[in-house]
């Protein structure tokens, strides 16, 4: 057995059982709790503090730029960013249901949560922009809001660790 051989068979190389998946999963989760709708939540959290000031002040224009932002991008490219994502996820579906592609079964498990997350990002905003919340009514709403992100995020990686687990041993199972 040479080499290559060796660390293939220590490090496999399919998407459930790559160390690098679990990783890439954990900081996607970690990266997408920490910025409520692009306000780091080391912001919020001081401008919950001090409930008025500068931070405040920080916190509501970086919250009217990043809804202004989500929502134009939605108005402008929304029903195409949609029929692209759709066909992208039903393609993903596709390969990952009715021909076991692997591959495709684990981007499925990483994307498929993050549209839902993107439709609950642009309502939010809706909700923000409409209703013209400001101070610790704000801070509320973006707290709801990354709260409802990390449950998503809390399911999507239970769904994807018990399906990598199954993945793993029937796998493991058919190669012996």
């Amino acid at each position: 057995m040479n080499w290559y051989d060796t660390v293939f068979e220590v490090i496999d190389m399919r998407s459930f059982s790559n160390l690098w998946y679990w990783i890439a999963l954990a900081v996607l989760w970690s990266s997408v709790s920490h910025w409520v709708l692009g306000v780091p939540f080391d912001m919020i959290i001081r401008a919950r503090r001090e409930d008025e000031g500068e931070a405040m002040t920080d916190l509501q224009d970086l919250v009217r730029i990043n809804v202004n932002r989500i929502l134009y991008v939605a108005e402008v490219s929304g029903t195409w960013a949609i029929l692209f994502g759709s066909a992208a996820v039903t393609a993903l579906g596709l390969m990952a249901v009715f021909y076991n592609v692997e591959i495709a079964q684990a981007v499925l498990l990483l994307a498929g949560p993050l549209a839902l997350l993107g439709a609950l990002s642009h309502r939010t905003s809706r909700i923000i922009r409409t209703s013209g919340v400001q101070g610790s009514a704000l801070i509320q709403r973006l707290m709801r809001h990354r709260f409802a992100t990390q449950m998503i995020g809390v399911v999507a990686i239970f769904i994807t660790a018990m399906f990598g687990m199954y993945q793993n041993l029937h796998v493991g199972t058919l190669s012996f």
